[in-house]
């Protein structure tokens, strides 16, 4: 950008200071503006309700081989639909991903960010972050948010990563936080927005430890049905447009989402249970 540049088209000396480990530090001392976590209106001021898009139902459950996370599609505007093919499950590097609900615009920009904070630090200490080390970062970029959030703004995201370091049958790991920026390691299952409660009510009824990984992908999307059953913000699948929710799973091999193939086999056959029991199953004995 030309902001960046000298007058010979040269990279402006804030970029040869050493400085740092973090991106997001970097742009607050350089190029504040760009944050995406500036206060978007006076002091005071709060967003009309139902102005903006918002995400709703996330979740992640750890399983067999490492940890899924899941989200469903839909994005909506008060009583309105905003979008019907919305992507809340994005990969934050090779062996971490984050979901979100809350303001739409907002959450995918600090997505972007989370993602770029990850690659810089470990461009410039040559090692990655630890897991535990991702998740208080992300909750110091959620509390920079906090003007946002008080203004009617919020994002909260959900975390769920594989740790190297943790012990063997334990190494998918779920984070949690709240709008100040509260962190929380959740186990062994845990979901977000609107739809949460009902979702949560689901995992609780049906997961087990040590679900392979088409159980665990199962169980998600019966979790997500529930919370789109009595949730109206939350999107069930659409069979006729061919949408269904985003599944991933991060295992010692790294980030891996469904193939499109994969879910809508396995969202068809739930759909197929679901006209002889609309409630569901029965917990596991």
């Amino acid at each position: 950008m030309a902001a960046e540049r000298g007058h010979e088209g040269r990279l402006a000396g804030e970029f040869f200071t050493p400085g740092g480990s973090s991106f997001t530090e970097f742009l607050a001392a350089h190029r504040p503006g760009l944050l995406p976590t500036r206060p978007p209106f006076p002091d005071g001021v709060r967003a009309a309700p139902d102005a903006f898009p918002h995400g709703t139902t996330v979740l992640a459950l750890s399983y067999r081989d490492g940890v899924l996370i899941a989200g469903d599609r839909r994005a909506t505007m008060g009583n309105l639909i905003a979008q019907r093919d919305l992507e809340k499950v994005h990969p934050a590097d090779d062996h971490t991903a984050v979901a979100f609900a809350g303001t739409v615009g907002l959450a995918l920009d600090l997505v972007k960010l989370y993602q770029v904070e990850l690659t810089h630090f470990e461009k410039v200490e040559g090692i990655p972050m630890t897991l535990g080390a991702k998740a208080r970062r992300l909750a110091t970029m959620i509390r920079q948010n906090l003007d946002q959030a008080m203004q009617g703004l919020a994002v909260v995201p959900l975390l769920a990563g594989y740790d190297f370091s943790a012990p063997e049958g334990a190494r998918g790991r779920i984070f949690s936080f709240d709008v100040a920026g509260g962190l929380y390691e959740k186990a062994p299952f845990h979901a977000e927005g609107s739809g949460s409660p009902y979702a949560r009510g689901a995992l609780k009824k049906l997961f087990r430890p040590d679900m392979p990984r088409r159980e665990a992908a199962f169980t998600a999307l019966q979790a997500l049905y529930d919370a789109a059953d009595d949730d109206s913000a939350t999107g069930g699948p659409d069979i006729s447009r061919r949408i269904f929710p985003i599944v991933s799973v991060i295992t010692e091999e790294g980030f891996e989402r469904l193939p499109e193939e994969e879910t809508e086999d396995l969202t068809r056959e739930m759909v197929d249970h679901r006209s002889v029991r609309p409630d569901g199953p029965n917990a596991t004995p």
